[in-house]
């Protein structure tokens, strides 16, 4: 934190002395939520979370059917059988878990997807009203980068500018 008060330090030393700095702020999270395209976005990613979800919890009642099965059975099973089965089991069990890894990648994966452009959007508009506006720095309060708070927010000037 004190490395970054330093460069902030120094390169505002260097732009007062070419000029005159603007700072302003904005919550990108605040943004974000008022973009009707996030809400999409969300409620699709909402979806494939819940399809994932079921998919797992149908191997997980596969693999409690089997467990039970066995539990019950295996008494009366011949040490053959009954090692096929735990192999099964264990081998059921591995692939949930392989499963498990795969869906939150997935899920991770079809964040990025979903949100990506919907951020890109965000973002290109902040650099837009900055450059109009003759901003030097825009500094996001959502990210806990707050240096300076006397800027000016510039979150109506992006609301206007995407229309919300």
């Amino acid at each position: 934190m004190f490395s970054v008060v330093v460069l902030m330090l120094v390169l505002s030393t260097q732009v007062l002395a070419q000029g005159k700095i603007k700072i302003g702020h904005i919550d990108s999270n605040e943004l974000l939520k008022l973009m009707p395209e996030r809400e999409d976005a969300q409620k699709k990613l909402e979806q494939h979370a819940k399809t994932l979800e079921q998919q797992l919890m149908n191997m997980g009642n596969e693999f409690e059917k089997k467990y039970k099965e066995f539990l019950e059975q295996q008494a009366t099973m011949s040490e053959l059988i009954r090692q096929t089965r735990t192999n099964e089991l264990q081998e059921l069990q591995m692939r949930i878990e392989n499963f498990q890894l795969s869906a939150q990648q997935d899920l991770e994966k079809r964040e990025i997807e979903l949100l990506g452009p919907i951020v890109d959007k965000a973002k290109k508009a902040i650099e837009e009203v900055a450059k109009e506006n003759g901003y030097t720095y825009i500094l996001d309060v959502a990210s806990g980068a707050l240096l300076y708070e006397a800027g000016d927010d510039i979150l109506p000037l992006v609301k206007k500018k995407l229309g919300l």
